[in-house]
């Protein structure tokens, strides 16, 4: 240990008389502008890059119903069921006071009416198929929090009580229209015509609700739709001989966000990550060549840890770490068109056991994020996430127990989308992780 102590003065020595210019345009607080101080660069810290799963993501009451699958080249198969509770303000058809006119009132049509919202990942130019199913239990968690969950699912009907296959157009303020049963329409109005239903509870005893479910074959993509604005609509009208049909609808909307939730699986059989182990363990960057894996909705994240970060107290009898960038690189060929980088990273703070005790916060108290630099060159250099962890490598560098905490990473909407990311660790070929830190002697 000492050997190694030695070691690393003499070369922190050595560049620090060799770099002016980084002691110089680095600027700090007052305290430290003493001429004898030093700041130094440091470069060389082991950094440890590993992949994490998560038990579960909570996917109820996210305002966004996903559906869709398709076969990722780097991570599998990604697959999204959408489930959900349906509820009407009235359950009374159009009267005008009296029961009696309800006689006259038939059956039309009944359609699934859902509007995007904007997101999508995949190939959206390919044919996306998907079914509508009845549930046969009621959209009611099991557990006591009261949240759904993205292994979460409920049995329902293999009878389609609809089909659609389109091409989705996600981005543009449109909707799709999927013609329903006529069968199932037909028998849902006689249960209003004859008032057997006349309440949610009486509706709700009947139909459980309705999950979305994508088909295996002639799909790539995942969609997101709107859910207070989606619906199930069903068409009637008044028949009078001799006269034209008046038309009447009854809306059937997703009014609790809460009994929505997106069932969202990966299967891993032959990928990289196929021997990811259980929540509270990890899976070397060193087993998957060399490569951190994130992806939002199936709880697979990035885990980066320090081991050596302790060893830098030593450095001086009078130190401190006054700011640290943790530079993450994508992996090349491994986002594109159909599957591009997210804008930024959301990082947390874990313990040895995966678990996250809080988000990455500055001195200051706020949010860390990791934003990515954009602006690329020939061989994609210079695109990056930048994440500045000068105040978190302090606090662990000046840690009394032996515990470790380490930085989590994911992907914003991590409960709501299925966007992923593969980084390189330190040893990479092409897109090393790279780890300044600016540390100070006075």
């Amino acid at each position: 240990m000492h050997k190694f102590i030695l070691i690393l003065l003499f070369a922190m020595t050595v560049f620090s008389c060799g770099t002016d210019s980084d002691a110089g345009e680095f600027v700090v607080g007052s305290d430290y502008l003493a001429l004898s101080n030093k700041v130094v660069l440091i470069d060389t810290v082991s950094v440890e890059m590993s992949t994490i799963n998560f038990d579960s993501l909570v996917t109820s009451n996210q305002s966004r119903i996903l559906v869709g699958n398709y076969d990722d080249p780097i991570y599998g198969k990604v697959k999204s069921n959408s489930y959900f509770q349906l509820a009407s303000s009235s359950y009374a058809l159009m009267s005008g006071g009296s029961d009696t006119e309800t006689t006259n009132y038939v059956f039309d049509s009944i359609s699934m009416i859902l509007k995007y919202d904007n997101y999508y990942y995949g190939d959206t130019t390919k044919v996306q198929t998907f079914n509508i199913h009845r549930l046969l239990q009621k959209v009611k968690p099991n557990t006591e929090d009261n949240n759904f969950y993205n292994n979460s699912a409920l049995s329902y009907s293999d009878e389609s009580l609809g089909t659609i296959s389109y091409k989705p157009r996600p981005i543009e303020k449109d909707s799709i229209n999927i013609k329903m049963s006529s069968a199932f329409g037909a028998a849902l109005f006689q249960k209003l015509k004859k008032r057997e239903i006349t309440d949610f509870d009486s509706f709700n005893e009947y139909l459980k609700g309705l999950v979305l479910v994508p088909a295996t074959a002639n799909s790539a993509s995942v969609t997101g739709f709107n859910v207070s604005t989606s619906k199930v609509r069903m068409y009637y009208s008044k028949y009078q001989a001799n006269t034209e049909e008046t038309p009447y609808i009854v809306d059937f909307m997703i009014s609790d966000a809460t009994k929505q939730f997106n069932s969202i699986s990966l299967d891993k059989t032959g990928t990289i990550i196929q021997n990811l182990p259980i929540s509270t363990s990890k899976l070397s960057s060193s087993l998957t060549n060399h490569q951190g894996f994130i992806q939002s909705g199936t709880g697979v994240a990035c885990r980066i840890d320090f081991p050596n970060i302790k060893q830098l107290k030593y450095l001086s009898e009078k130190g401190a770490i006054v700011d640290a960038q943790l530079v993450l690189r994508p992996v090349n060929n491994s986002y594109s068109e159909q599957y591009p980088l997210a804008d930024s990273l959301k990082i947390y703070v874990g313990d040895n056991l995966n678990r996250i005790s809080a988000s990455l916060v500055n001195s200051a108290g706020t949010s860390v994020f990791g934003i990515l630099n954009k602006k690329s060159d020939e061989f994609n250099e210079n695109i990056g996430y930048l994440i500045p962890i000068g105040n978190f490598l302090q606090k662990e560098m000046l840690k009394q127990s032996d515990t470790r905490s380490s930085l989590i990473l994911t992907l914003p909407g991590i409960s709501k989308t299925v966007n992923r990311i593969v980084l390189g660790d330190q040893k990479h070929l092409n897109n090393k992780i790279l780890l300044k830190i600016y540390y100070i002697s006075y």
